[in-house]
């Protein structure tokens, strides 16, 4: 296993290499984790700005009830929010949803949301997010578990509950069927 430092290098060179050059970075603490860092690039050429996290891979994620955590066998993983403009308010929301498995024992998947309760940017009508499915390639650590660049996708508290009774899959298709574009930090939930 990498030391903690190598690990962090890593996952940085990772979203540099996908993204281009960092162009601001916030670091967040919470009581109980490690430092979280959000790094923010772009806007790019489309002008989509991303909002990357470093440090959640620190911690492997397990199951809250298991009693022991294998750290070389249990998921890892870092996420990412694109959004078509910039929403500099969305660091400290994005470091929370990093510490969620460390904090809450959750394990983030592609199709499991987060609940924060609370808006994710100033002014925004989104309180949710679901984890979607990679785009890019996990990041090798030596012989432990890849760690998996998970992009995220805000959504409303009606989309969640739709997600919730409906399922991922047809959240999505609703998103298509309208032609929602899943980037506008000003969108209007589907319906």
């Amino acid at each position: 296993m990498p030391s903690d430092a190598e690990l962090l290098l890593t996952v940085e060179a990772a979203w540099v290499t996908a993204f281009g050059p960092i162009r601001s970075r916030g670091s967040v603490s919470f009581v109980g984790v490690l430092p979280i860092d959000v790094l923010r690039f772009g806007p790019d050429d489309a002008g989509t700005v991303r909002y990357a996290t470093v440090g959640m891979a620190r911690t492997p994620m397990a199951d809250p009830s298991a009693v022991v955590v294998d750290a070389k066998s249990a998921p890892r993983a870092e996420l990412v929010l694109a959004l078509a403009e910039r929403r500099d308010s969305v660091l400290r929301t994005m470091a929370m949803l990093a510490s969620a498995p460390a904090v809450e024992g959750i394990v983030l998947v592609p199709d499991s949301t987060v609940d924060t309760g609370q808006a994710l940017w100033d002014g925004s009508v989104f309180t949710a997010v679901l984890v979607d499915v990679p785009e890019l390639a996990d990041v090798a650590i030596g012989t432990g578990a890849p760690i998996r660049l998970l992009p995220v996708i805000p959504v409303t508290a009606t989309e969640l509950a739709y997600r919730r009774t409906q399922g991922a899959a047809a959240l999505r298709a609703a998103w298509q069927e309208a032609g929602t574009d899943l980037l506008d930090p000003g969108r209007s939930p589907v319906r």
